[in-house]
């Protein structure tokens, strides 16, 4: 069985690569290792892969019902106030080794992540501190991160402006991304699950409308990823792995706070969003990355080989046609082929050419790098398709 497999590949690949990252001396997780699998331990510890790593390990404990599991939870969770500002609130890019503020800028999609672990944390422990800081950190994300046109993007520690080199690429700089709204999005839905809360649900809500009616483009059938303060898109661009991404992600959120009868936009959406990306990027041998004025770029970054999979399971759930999961097969036989590092000790690689070598000397930790693509996708087929 497919799955199976993935629990397997989630127990003794994925989670046993992080679990030795945990750094008993100063805390937290270590922020950065090598293709060569040396660690850098004085690297700065990133605030978004403490998180990502918190709501790892907080679901991995429940789906797995692994208590052992906990513990590393546990221990991201302690971590995570060394990322709190104690004068303004919120939470900062990253802190050094040992826990002191290293770069302060307080980014909406870092908040966002913080509030996603948290969430999870809470819905594994009970643990009324996580739920209240991700409820200040939502109040926090809705009065000072927003105008009246939606999300901003990077501010400073006392939440005046700053440039958005962090989500902005390709030569451009972004007053509004893609990026960052999908994930306040998932964000929020998470946290609506273990806390329903009114406005919690209306902010999710009024981002995915803005996904629907802003961000969406139905000519083009994908999602625009960069624009100015107006939502006016700034490159012509389809990230295929963020279209895929969002084709799940974004259904996901609508299934939990929008009423029944009121989800079919977001549902056509999604499904367009899925068919296109298959028809464009999809091969036997993984998914392209993204096009950029016209021009394919070929990379396989291990997180669009992850999100692949959630996308073709959202498909075989939405329309039972069983050509979804012969893609999901096609395309887990890749990502063991060629996408997992063979090493002992090693995970996914960073990225890959699409003729399976290595793309310089990628990281395979660093700020970004971590279980979420991975791990979810594992965590997520194992409760939304047990029976593969």
């Amino acid at each position: 069985m497919l799955t199976a497999e993935i629990r397997a590949h989630l127990e003794n690949k994925i989670l046993p690569f992080w679990e030795a990252l945990k750094d008993e001396r100063y805390g937290g997780f270590y922020g950065a290792m090598g293709n060569d699998l040396m660690l850098k331990p004085e690297a700065d510890k990133g605030c978004i892969l403490n998180s990502r790593i918190l709501w790892t390990f907080s679901t991995a404990a429940m789906v797995l019902q692994d208590g052992k599991l906990r513990r590393y939870a546990d221990h991201a969770m302690d971590f995570f106030r060394r990322f709190e500002d104690p004068v303004n609130g919120g939470v900062f890019w990253s802190v050094t080794f040992d826990g002191k503020p290293a770069d302060t800028t307080k980014h909406t999609y870092c908040q966002a992540f913080a509030v996603y672990g948290l969430a999870a944390y809470y819905r594994l422990t009970g643990c009324q501190e996580a739920l209240e800081k991700a409820m200040d950190l939502f109040r926090i994300m809705e009065s000072r991160f927003r105008d009246e046109n939606g999300y901003l993007e990077a501010l400073k520690a006392d939440f005046s402006p700053e440039s958005n080199e962090k989500l902005s690429e390709n030569g451009i700089m972004a007053s509004r991304t893609m990026n960052t709204l999908l994930h306040v999005i998932e964000a929020y839905a998470e946290l609506y699950r273990v806390h329903p809360d009114g406005q919690v649900r209306a902010a999710c809500v009024r981002g995915l409308n803005q996904i629907l009616n802003r961000i969406y483009n139905p000519e083009k059938r994908r999602m625009e990823v960069f624009f100015d303060r107006d939502f006016r898109p700034l490159l012509d661009m389809q990230s295929y792995g963020h279209d895929i991404e969002g084709s799940w992600l974004i259904w996901d959120a609508a299934e939990t706070v929008v009423r029944p009868g009121e989800r079919e936009p977001w549902r056509k959406m999604c499904l367009d969003l899925l068919e296109s990306v298959t028809e464009r990027a999809f091969t036997d041998h993984g998914l392209h990355y993204e096009t950029v004025n016209g021009t394919l770029n070929t990379t396989r970054a291990w997180w669009p080989q992850a999100e692949t999979m959630l996308g073709f399971g959202f498909g075989w759930r939405m329309t039972g046609d069983r050509v979804w999961i012969d893609r999901m097969k096609t395309q887990w036989d890749y990502i063991l082929r060629t996408a997992v590092d063979p090493r002992e000790g090693s995970e996914w690689f960073n990225e890959l050419r699409e003729d399976g070598t290595l793309i310089g000397e990628k990281p395979m930790v660093d700020e970004w790098k971590c279980p979420y693509h991975n791990g979810r996708m594992c965590l997520r087929l194992l409760e939304t398709e047990p029976d593969l």
